[in-house]
């Protein structure tokens, strides 16, 4: 039996394996105006579920009527572990052979590895390249607030204070174990004007997950202006968020042994107040707080040598 609490279920996505794009579960919406080409992904971990909820809503709305200009596209992006996805082992679907999210530099796709993973970034690569605009949406392991992860640069940030939903943003350089998609290419140039958001919406199988995911999938299509705008105002369901609160990472913890833990069951955003405090052993390493007011963003429970473990960070405004 699974320990967690599932209260969220996975939608039916048969209807858009077709899509219109040549590739299986990708539709593009093209208003044949001028415009950004946006694109709001889900299942980058198949067990993941927030995000297909709301692209599986999104395309039952009348949404190409609504478009005012350039593309949209719905992405389902790691479909073969996603259609794995068993409530009793919940965690077991995250993906099939690799992690999806950790794959996207020229390095790794122009590779001769093979994986399940790797072949449907391979598909998806030449699509993302045309994108201006990317929100990835996932979900965390532990019931904490929801964070909006921005990349390190400054275009990141700002692109994530103009969305100013949810509460926090984290911004970060991602894992040392592979590139995020969100980091792809000119996402990370800070010569681009391309840009891309990754939003984590809580705990994967808890159903506010879900009001955060649409929530911000419709305020990120508000601010590049792709729909006309009486469809967004009348299904946002905050209409004045507080001001974010952005948290700089100044780096990530990456096991080097086999054996970590943690001295604590933490869940994420504790704020540890004094520097050298300690979080861990990794073997026979102790792991401390590097300064006052340290913040642990999103600790894993997957504690893997080579994975992150925990990203410290600190309050910047």
């Amino acid at each position: 039996m699974s320990e967690y609490r599932i209260d969220i279920s996975t939608p039916d996505i048969s209807p858009y394996k077709a899509g219109n794009t040549g590739i299986d579960y990708v539709t593009t919406f093209d208003s044949g105006k001028d415009g950004p080409h946006v694109m709001i992904s889900a299942v980058v971990h198949g067990n993941e579920l927030c995000g297909a909820i709301t692209l599986d809503w999104l395309l039952r709305q009348d949404i190409f009527s609504a478009l005012r200009h350039g593309k949209l596209t719905l992405a389902f992006m790691n479909t073969a572990a996603f259609l794995q996805f068993d409530p009793g082992n919940p965690t077991a679907s995250r993906f099939v052979d690799e992690d999806f999210n950790r794959l996207w530099s020229s390095d790794v796709l122009d590779s001769q590895r093979m994986s399940v993973e790797l072949h449907r970034a391979r598909e998806l690569r030449a699509l993302v390249d045309q994108v201006d605009y990317l929100l990835d949406i996932h979900s965390m392991q532990s019931a904490t607030v929801p964070l909006m992860m921005c990349g390190p640069l400054e275009k990141g940030q700002a692109l994530a204070r103009a969305i100013a939903y949810p509460g926090y943003i984290v911004s970060d350089t991602g894992h040392q174990a592979g590139t995020r998609m969100r980091d792809y290419r000119d996402f990370a140039n800070p010569g681009s004007v391309k840009n891309a958001l990754l939003i984590e919406c809580g705990q994967h199988w808890q159903a506010s997950s879900v009001s955060v995911a649409k929530e911000t999938t419709l305020r990120f299509l508000q601010h590049f202006e792709m729909f006309e705008p009486g469809f967004i105002a009348a299904n946002l369901a905050i209409k004045q968020p507080p001001k974010p609160k952005v948290i700089e990472v100044s780096g990530p913890i990456t096991i080097k042994n086999d054996a970590f833990r943690f001295v604590d069951n933490f869940q994420g955003m504790e704020v540890i107040a004094k520097q050298g405090t300690l979080l861990g052993w990794d073997g026979d390493e102790e792991i401390h707080t590097p300064y006052d007011n340290c913040v642990l963003i999103m600790p894993s429970k997957r504690l893997q040598k080579g994975h992150t473990a925990v990203r410290l960070g600190r309050f910047i405004d």
